[in-house]
């Protein structure tokens, strides 16, 4: 709290940043930096090795780029930026740009499904900073048409992302490749032990900024969780699209569902554009720009947007999939919220998904009760199990049957345990009588021979053995 104070009452002048460039931040309109900002430019304006780790939508990327142009016109060298996406690689060169642009900074941005020639060109033109994705790197350094030799300032952005993605080997081969005499700074929502052993073979005595802790989520945003069966969770999405006219972003898990996802939106007169890994970066461009100018409401999207996207004003982050990976679920969320504003983040959860949900609670750290739950609603609709004052505490094994009772209290492992043995004997009862009452007959040979063919068994000594087993 005492260094944010210390961040809004003196800004940036306070940042040891270049008059120059000081300028240009003001005229942007940049007045308060964030805290990863206040903590992370001077470290870097003096050359120190850092590693940064704050929630998504906190300003990280101006918090390396000001020092990364600041430092490059003092060295007279070239910038290396990695990024682990597209969308993120033009989201960071347009930073670049309109911080640099006006002093005559020139920067190139190498990505896939982008031309290589045009690339290669932009390259011959020597840049000032290069923003690429490590396979298009890796690529250009194969055909020897990008040279690393002069890079001083490096920066790995969203790294624990490239390593889930299976960057590893490419982010080593470039570590290796680059001059060890370098200033390197790491950016991350998370900090696995990946991370942990790459700073610790690459980084010289790495500063450590940590202003939020792995997994915080943003303290304006509301989070709701949603059971929801597998069958209606389209007509849900259609009423709370209905019910709610803000911008809004829908995770899915494939790309195959957001395709078809936002073809339904569309029959159903709703504003709405895909982004996923099918689509050429061309239309990747066009759904993201439409989003963003308001042509479209609705962005359906995989986990390909879920970092660095940067679209101010986005109300609403609705996650019609649960992610696989419960830390994917902070990086969807940070979509909204942004920069200290309030967000909603809506999550379906279908049947058999309140395993993630508790993976979920345990990353964040955050209480995620589920509403509107079908199966607990049916029990609550009978006659009131009788109470009894044995424990009072919910029982957790169960969270499908975890809600509010007919006193407005969660209900007991107690009561759940009687439910269930009468429903246990209910069915032991059924099985019983049909099993064993006056109708059952032994079955014939043939039907014996059939019965034990079937379980592998042939023969009279077939039959014998599976009516040992069942009777």
């Amino acid at each position: 709290m005492h260094t944010q104070q210390q961040a809004a009452g003196a800004g940036f002048h306070s940042l040891t940043i270049a008059p120059t460039l000081l300028e240009r931040i003001t005229h942007l309109g940049y007045t308060t930096p964030t805290p990863i900002q206040h903590q992370s430019i001077p470290l870097l304006i003096e050359g120190k090795d850092l590693l940064g780790i704050a929630q998504t939508g906190t300003g990280k990327t101006l918090a390396f780029a000001v020092p990364v142009i600041q430092r490059i016109a003092k060295l007279k060298c070239r910038g290396l930026v990695i990024v682990p996406t597209r969308e993120l690689a033009l989201q960071v060169n347009e930073t670049f740009e309109k911080v640099g642009k006006s002093m005559g900074l020139k920067t190139a941005v190498l990505i896939g499904g982008a031309d290589i020639r045009r690339q290669i060109k932009t390259l011959q033109l020597n840049p000032h900073v290069v923003i690429g994705t490590p396979g298009r790197i890796i690529d250009l350094l194969d055909r020897k048409s990008l040279r690393l030799e002069n890079v001083k300032v490096l920066v790995l952005d969203e790294a624990d992302l490239m390593l889930d993605m299976g960057f590893e080997p490419q982010i080593k081969r470039i570590l290796d490749v680059v001059p060890k005499e370098r200033q390197t700074m790491l950016f991350s929502a998370t900090m696995p032990s990946a991370i942990h052993s790459i700073a610790a073979k690459y980084m010289t005595l790495p500063s450590r900024v940590e202003v939020a802790r792995s997994g915080t989520l943003a303290e304006k945003i509301e989070h709701e969780m949603r059971s929801v069966s597998t069958h209606s969770k389209t007509d849900e999405l259609k009423q709370v699209l209905k019910d709610y006219d803000g911008t809004t972003i829908v995770f899915v898990r494939t790309k195959h569902t957001a395709k078809k996802l936002a073809h339904t939106l569309q029959q159903s007169e709703f504003k709405a554009a895909e982004i996923h890994s099918n689509r050429s970066l061309a239309q990747r461009r066009a759904a993201l720009d439409g989003f963003k100018s308001g042509k479209f409401r609705i962005l359906v999207a995989t986990d390909i947007a879920a970092r660095g996207i940067d679209v101010i004003g986005v109300g609403m982050v609705l996650n019609y999939d649960l992610p696989e990976n419960p830390e994917d679920y902070v990086h969807r969320i940070g979509r909204t919220g942004r920069a200290g504003k309030a967000g909603h983040a809506l999550s379906f959860v279908a049947p058999g998904q309140y395993g993630l949900v508790k993976q979920i609670e345990r990353v964040t750290r955050t209480s995620l009760p589920v509403t509107g739950n079908v199966m607990a609603e049916k029990l609550l609709s009978r006659k009131p199990i009788l109470k009894q004052s044995f424990s009072q505490k919910p029982f957790i094994r169960k969270p499908h049957l975890i809600q509010k009772s007919h006193q407005g209290k969660p209900l007991t492992e107690h009561e759940i345990t009687l439910h269930e043995m009468s429903q246990a004997f209910s069915r032991r009862g059924a099985s019983k009588s049909s099993s064993t009452g006056s109708s059952w007959k032994k079955p014939s040979g043939s039907q014996g021979y059939a019965r034990g063919k079937r379980n592998g068994f042939t023969g009279q000594s077939g039959f014998h053995k599976q009516r040992g087993n069942r009777w």
